[in-house]
């Protein structure tokens, strides 16, 4: 294998200049995916008349085949750096996106989620490493809060201009988007320098793999973030469903999902900087999640779009508090010997989490249409909410003061694989 290159070795302007393609990929990949993905509930079901479990089972594949194989993409980028499954993946989704433009059956359909997802498992957890790497402990707290505002103006333009699209035809959406993701390939090839995110040789491909298994610490985190991906894929599939159950149009789905996304866009930073050294990482998170909970809990006493627009007003609130300081805490937890590997494994959270959300999500919403009882999904997203907060709460006091990684310490993979710890793996102290 050869010599790893680590942001150590880029001059600063190599290296912002890969922190902001990071951003720029991202804007790109969230306004390309939520183009596409939460009108394909309010297509499929309303405009076909497909069912809500269906809708719900393909995009819990897509989402469970997407983060269930980022281990491709985390062991790839362990060996050869991180810009070739970025930019393979890339074009794989909007491959994947492309085909889903003249999807007119179930398999048709799943087959397109599944081609867009194998892009996304190549992609992901690269993208992730990517950025631990090119940043400083010190800088990661802000790359975060600024990733997510990125991500959040992504969140906001694609569901706009889906909707919008919508009118035209549904593959015109779809082609959109897999333009999208063509552009973010290009620029990625542009001006993501050649980063490699794995600190030494390794003697197998699995080796990242299992040292990231036997992190208990690690994996008990990534098991707790799965509460907060159950809530947050309802985006996807729930949500558009109950607007369009309450409000009556596709246009009124683009317009909470884009007011959604400018609070988020709008209050994210200074929220974040004012609870900044007044509330823990994990204060953050958890309280984040606890309205997340709220929000979604609250809907189901909703009757009207307003009342609704304000429960998402308040889970929009809380997601901006909990996903970047989530992803603060999973940096944090991450050994810097196999950052790919590690964020691979991190991923089967999104896989597990989401995938579950996703087919439970529309499962839940059909059963309460059919029994004409629309509060049965909603009482249960808040519930699986409060008892995920409750759970990061006993994780900070048990598991997450104390040691940690981080990816200015550059321990060897052998030397790594060689000391055990209380949590697995040894540890870099502070």
């Amino acid at each position: 294998m050869a010599k790893s290159v680590h942001s150590s070795t880029f001059t600063d302007r190599e290296r912002k200049r890969g922190i902001l393609a990071i951003y720029l990929n991202t804007g790109l990949m969230y306004g390309g995916f939520f183009m596409v993905i939460p009108l394909i509930a309010i297509h499929y079901q309303s405009d076909l008349g497909w069912s809500a479990t269906t809708i719900g089972a393909v995009l819990a594949v897509r989402q469970i085949v997407q983060q269930g194989l980022a281990l491709i993409g985390g062991i790839v980028a362990d060996r050869v750096g991180v810009r070739l499954p970025i930019v393979l993946g890339l074009l794989v989704r909007a491959a994947g996106f492309g085909w889903m433009a003249f999807a007119e059956t179930p398999v048709a359909l799943f087959g397109a989620a599944i081609l867009a997802a194998l892009g996304g498992s190549l992609f992901e957890a690269p993208k992730s490493a990517a950025g631990a790497a090119l940043t400083t402990p010190a800088e990661r707290p802000a790359f975060y809060r600024t990733l997510g505002i990125v991500g959040n103006i992504g969140m906001a333009v694609g569901p706009a201009l889906g909707a919008l699209l919508l009118r035209f035809d549904f593959s015109i959406v779809c082609l959109a988007a897999a333009a999208v993701f063509v552009v973010a390939a290009v620029l990625a090839i542009a001006w993501l320098p050649p980063v490699r995110v794995s600190s030494g040789p390794t003697k197998h491909l699995a080796d990242g793999m299992v040292l990231a298994l036997r992190d208990r610490r690690f994996v008990l985190l990534t098991v707790l973030v799965m509460g907060f991906w159950f809530l947050a894929v309802q985006y996807s599939i729930t949500i558009p469903l109950m607007v369009k159950a309450v409000g009556g149009s596709n246009d009124d789905v683009g317009l909470v999902l884009f007011i959604y996304s400018m609070v988020t866009i709008i209050a994210q930073y200074p929220l974040l900087r004012l609870l900044e050294g007044r509330l823990s990482t994990m204060s953050t998170l958890s309280g984040g999640l606890g309205l997340m909970a709220v929000g979604l809990g609250s809907i189901a006493f909703v009757v009207s779009l307003w009342p609704l627009v304000a429960c998402m007003v308040v889970f929009a609130i809380g997601n901006l508090l909990a996903q970047p300081t989530m992803n603060t805490a999973t940096a944090r937890l991450v050994n810097p010997a196999a950052l790919g590997s590690y964020f691979a494994v991190g991923a089967y959270a999104l896989a597990i989490g989401g995938g579950v959300g996703n087919y439970a999500g529309g499962a839940l919403f059909q059963l309460g249409q059919s029994a004409d009882m629309l509060a049965i999904p909603w009482l249960t997203f808040g519930a699986v909410g409060l008892l995920a907060a409750a759970g990061f709460v006993w994780f900070a006091r048990v598991w997450y003061p104390g040691d940690a990684y981080e990816t200015s310490e550059l321990p060897s993979l052998e030397r790594e694989m060689a000391t055990p710890s209380p949590s697995g793996p040894a540890v870099v102290r502070r």
